[in-house]
């Protein structure tokens, strides 16, 4: 039985196919090797580019300049700017009607300059010449009256000289004299009174300026006040003394001071830049924005100004440039200690140990007496240790 078993399993086996290994893809292979050899290269590129990086440090730098001449005059540097507005010192001016009445024409138009007193606009001023005509009729009454009753006093007190009339009859006229008289100035008054109505029926400018803005329209009925300046018919501002208006942090109002010097510089005309100074600083924090609103004096404003107009307003500070041309830095180009100090420079992207005689500080800046020249590229922030002589690579847009 065990014997029968064997045969059918040989005899199983010799039915079976041989399967033969299938010849290897070449093709195949080769790219195999080429990809890891260019990945090997790509490695081993990287790893030469980390250890050249690690060897030469990056970083930034600034370049020292010498402060400008403001005008002619000492050498400044900005220290504070901020986006502000020009101003009319004085504000603009609201003229509005001080009696009520048809605005009848106006006599100026926008952009007019105009000079204190020149008539602006005409209201309607029949009836208020109607009323000095009745003051001054009731004037020649009460004068008329006067004469009457000083007529009667006189006879009156020849009569009472006499003892023709009593002496409560001469009281009487006496009495009616002095009322005449007093109703003449009465009279007077009311007179008075009524050509300063007909005189206000012509709004005049109370200063020199230039005509901002016609508020109504020809035809409509002007009344004196109102609510939030709605019987104001005219706005005229004075161009001759206009200021820039910029709110300042707190954190930054240690560098403004009254009289800095300054520059505003409009939106409209960047090319233009005007000297200026600062004369105001309001007496109080806006504590919603923690700001403190700041004038600067435009000095010699010109035709291109116009209040309300977008400006750039930057604070300067005077440098002392005796003994020589002072030459600026950060404060965070300096190093070494105080008593010899200097400065990193980069030139053909190698630091070089530079050293320095400091002056004052101006802002954020440094003055730099003695040991650059100017238009040196300077080290700034904190580059870690450097040794002179060493390659660096200066950072992007530097």
């Amino acid at each position: 039985m065990a014997e029968r078993a064997e045969d059918v399993r040989r005899d199983l086996a010799a039915l079976k196919l041989a399967r033969s290994a299938p010849p290897p893809r070449r093709g195949k292979r080769r790219r195999v090797v080429i990809g890891a050899g260019v990945a090997l290269a790509v490695v081993a590129a990287v790893a030469v580019w980390r250890a050249r990086s690690r060897g030469v440090p990056h970083v930034d730098v600034v370049v020292a300049a010498a402060p400008l001449a403001r005008d002619g005059g000492s050498a400044t540097v900005p220290v504070l700017s901020g986006a502000g507005y020009v101003v009319s010192a004085a504000r603009y001016i609201s003229i509005g009607a001080r009696v009520a009445g048809r605005i009848d024409h106006y006599l100026v138009e926008e952009g007019d300059h105009v000079q204190a007193g020149d008539a602006l606009v005409q209201l309607d001023a029949r009836e208020y010449d109607a009323a000095v005509k009745r003051a001054e009729a009731a004037l020649a009454v009460a004068k008329t009256n006067a004469d009457l009753k000083e007529k009667q006093r006189r006879r009156a007190e020849a009569l009472a000289g006499e003892g023709i009339i009593s002496r409560d009859e001469l009281d009487l006229r006496l009495s009616d004299a002095a009322a005449a008289v007093a109703t003449i100035g009465q009279a007077e008054a009311e007179l008075a009174s009524a050509k300063v109505a007909l005189e206000y029926t012509t709004l005049r400018a109370p200063r020199s300026g230039v005509v901002l803005a016609k508020l109504k329209e020809v035809g409509e009925i002007a009344v004196p006040g109102g609510f939030s300046g709605s019987g104001d018919l005219v706005r005229i501002a004075d161009l001759t003394d206009l200021r820039g208006q910029v709110d300042v942090t707190e954190g930054e109002l240690a560098k403004v001071r009254m009289g800095q010097p300054a520059e505003v510089t409009p939106d409209a005309y960047p090319d233009h830049r005007y000297a200026a100074h600062v004369v105001k600083l309001y007496p109080q924090i806006d504590k919603q924005k923690g700001t403190l609103r700041v004038e600067v004096q435009i000095e010699r404003p010109d035709q291109l100004l116009w209040p309300d107009m977008s400006a750039r307003i930057v604070f300067l500070e005077p440098v002392d440039t005796a003994g020589g041309t002072a030459i600026l830095v950060p404060r965070t180009a300096i190093r070494g200690p105080a008593d010899a100090p200097f400065v990193w420079t980069v030139a053909d992207e190698h630091v070089r140990r530079a050293p320095i005689v400091l002056g004052a500080e101006v802002g954020d800046q440094v003055a730099v007496k003695q040991g650059l020249a100017g238009g040196e590229r300077v080290v700034a922030g904190d580059p870690g240790v450097l040794e002179d002589g060493q390659p660096v690579a200066v950072n992007a847009g530097r």
